[in-house]
């Protein structure tokens, strides 16, 4: 067994906790090898050679899924080192992730890389991870001689290993199912086996059907979702998923919600739900509370209506559907429903009742308080249930119970951010965020960050695009730097300070003379201003102030505003996964420093979002067009053109960088012109 290429790379005079890594190694203190390592990849995050050496270390103490999970960052990082590219792929085999072995296997076997040297020279028995004595020595130490039988010849082995018992299995279950045996067991294994040979649309089938056998089983609908979600059928993974999240198996609906996308479902994603799924009864009741929280009570009363009749015979629909007839005064349709509540053994749902018919509650004997874990049984009730409030004083009640529960710090969160409370949902989100579990703070932190800017007294944002066009041949620089103070009825005032210009004075080929207000006022514009919370996609705004140039000195007075509506669907560049989109804007604006003109001006976008997270990218077709009331040449205009936005991993969240090849006509002189434009976005919220 040989354990692969020394280290990679020795520490540099400025990797001080690199350079007590190695000497830990020289030591075999490999636990404080492990802690220095990690720091070195805090400080150096992109350096493969980090993470390998870290993953060897692992391996050294026994911790297969730690170093598997490194070798694969380090291969994310490094695409083209088959040999930590083949260690990951041993390591996958060995921590039962037959699949993605194999897939890393096939790609190294195509690919035609050199030889490798790898911790495994037979796939069939892998050394165990406690006998690799074979650690890389100390950093800058020579690296092992290379074997010629290893490499291609290695990786086409260990692909065939995988794949011939995969794919005789298949074969073997499919003639099983041919003869008769049409039972769960024989469908689950044949999807299982599909799904590692990566035979997505034959594993989706098997694991329908195998659900169909057992519908309670609801873990085989995530791993239907699962194997649609690799498909990019993302419609139908997501109802499959979020019909698993509803009742059922517990750890089935923790799964599901972990491949779920982050926002809280629509009504049509719960109907999409429901189509595979028409029996799950916590899946018709949220959908039931959702549409009477959207005041569709007709819609909510149909869905509670099919909860209400045996089977399934749902309590708490039964009480819902009572309560809203009697409250549309149809109180003889009412009664049959909370007779039945009245004569069940449920005590709170009975006082309910009781309390709407105005009759005495059943006093229970007195208990002590409930218990941490008692409240937050009921917490988790009274969510499933739709009774909000009921659930906020229970989540209150266990978490000063037990204050270090953060699972509970983050419910209160979104329980508080459902009933509208964000300041209150602002603190426990920011509470949750420190939580030790990464899950919860990473939850948290996200709700956090949403929430904060519109909780604040004082919220400042800034926006750069500064682009190059070579139909002006030319840099032309656009900025804000904006204050606004969050009020109670619906505006919110603000000061300014613009920035348009460009590197020289740009002269319209159009109109002589003219310095084209769409391209450069050539000054900083300071001014104060309000504008309305956007409604539907809709702002309204207006400001005052003074426009100073920066060519001339002088300053004069600026006033200006408008509407501005932005439109946008499918997938965005920052989002879970590739597929189409669309977009526009229309912004229709009055400029008092040009004569008093009003533009109007739109920009749409169609396309396809493609590519990893890593580097993501938009492919679109523009189509602009600007108009003015005052007729003038160069406001008149429209454009179409191919354009390409893309994101990469290392930029920040909110910045991207934008090419657009235009083709446009002025529509008042019929000059048409070409374009090229580059341009880079950034903004932030502080």
């Amino acid at each position: 067994m040989m354990a692969g290429l020394a280290f990679a790379q020795a520490p540099g005079p400025g990797d001080p906790a690199l350079a007590r890594a190695y000497e830990a190694l020289r030591t075999r203190d490999y636990d404080a090898a492990i802690s220095n390592f990690l720091k070195g990849i805090e400080a150096a995050p992109t350096r493969a050679s980090i993470r390998k050496d870290l993953a060897y270390t692992y391996l050294k103490v026994g911790e297969n899924i730690l170093a598997r999970d490194q070798f694969r960052q380090a291969m994310e990082i490094d695409p083209h080192d088959t040999q930590v590219a083949m260690e990951y792929a041993f390591l996958c085999y060995e921590t039962k992730e037959q699949a993605q072995a194999r897939r890393i296997f096939d790609r190294i076997r195509k690919t035609g890389a050199p030889p490798v040297e790898t911790f495994s020279a037979h796939f069939e028995a892998p050394a165990p991870a406690g006998q690799r004595d074979d650690l890389p020595p100390a950093a800058g130490g020579p690296a092992p001689a290379q074997s010629p039988q290893t490499g291609n010849a290695e990786a086409e082995q260990a692909f065939q290993n995988i794949d011939a018992p995969l794919a005789a299995g298949i074969l073997r279950w499919k003639k099983a199912i041919e003869m008769g045996a049409d039972n769960f067991s024989a469908h689950y294994e044949l999807a299982t086996l599909a799904e590692q040979r990566d035979e997505l649309p034959l594993a989706a089938e098997q694991y329908e059907k195998a659900w169909r056998q057992l519908p309670g089983r609801r873990s085989v609908l995530v791993d239907l979702g699962r194997v649609l979600k690799a498909m990019h059928h993302e419609p139908q993974a997501n109802a499959a998923l979020l019909a698993a999240s509803r009742g059922g198996e517990a750890r089935a609906a923790e799964m599901a919600r972990e491949l779920l996308p982050e926002h809280y479902p629509y009504v049509s994603e719960f109907r999409k739900a429901l189509e595979p799924d028409p029996a799950n009864v916590e899946l018709r009741r949220e959908l039931g509370f959702l549409l009477l929280g959207m005041d569709r009570t007709g819609e909510a009363e149909q869905e509670f209506r099919k909860l209400a009749e045996p089977p399934p015979g749902d309590l708490l629909a039964v009480t819902q559907l009572g309560f809203l007839l009697y409250a549309r005064g149809q109180h003889s349709a009412a009664m049959p429903f909370l007779e039945r509540v009245l004569a069940s053994s449920d005590q709170d749902l009975s006082n309910r009742v009781r309390s709407l018919l105005r009759m005495p509650p059943v006093v229970l004997a007195t208990e002590p308080p409930p218990s941490a874990n008692d409240a937050k049984a009921m917490a988790d009730r009274s969510l499933k249930a739709g009774y909000m409030q009921d659930a906020l004083r229970y989540l209150e009640q266990a978490q000063q119970a037990n204050p270090d529960d953060d699972s509970i710090t983050l419910k209160l969160g979104w329980t508080n951010n459902i009933l509208h409370r964000d300041v209150q949902a602002v603190h426990w989100f920011d509470l949750a965020r420190r939580s030790s579990d990464p899950k919860i703070a990473s939850e948290a932190s996200h709700a956090w960050s949403n929430l904060r800017s519109g909780t604040e007294l004082f919220r400042t944002t800034a926006w750069f695009y500064p682009i190059f066009s070579t139909r002006w041949h030319d840099a032309f620089g656009y900025a804000q730097v904006k204050t606004e103070m969050r009020t109670h009825f619906g505006l919110m005032p603000y000061a300014s300070v613009r920035f348009v210009g460009d590197t020289r004075e740009t002269i319209s080929p159009i109109s002589p003379g003219v310095t084209p207000q769409y391209l450069s006022e050539s000054s900083f514009i300071v001014g104060a201003g309000v504008r309305t919370v956007p409604w539907q996609g809709v702002t309204g705004w207006f400001e005052a102030g003074s426009a100073m140039s920066y060519l001339t000195g002088h300053m004069l007075p600026d006033y200006r505003g408008g509407i501005s509506a932005a439109r946008g669907i499918g997938k965005t560049l920052g989002g879970e996964a590739p597929g189409p989109f669309a977009d526009s804007t229309l912004d229709a604006i009055f400029v008092s420093r040009f004569g008093n003109d009003f533009l109007a001006y739109s920009q749409s976008r169609v396309g396809y979002t493609l590519g990893p997270r890593q580097l993501r990218a938009q492919f679109y077709m523009n189509v602009n067009a600007t108009v003015d009331d005052k007729r003038e040449a160069w406001a008149n205009f429209v454009e179409i053109g191919p354009g390409v936005r893309f994101q990469a991993a290392s930029m920040p969240k909110s910045m991207y960088t934008t090419v657009n090849m235009l083709r446009g006509k002025y529509l008042i002189t019929g000059a048409y012109f070409n374009d090229l434009r580059v341009g880079v976005w950034y903004a932030f919220t502080r």
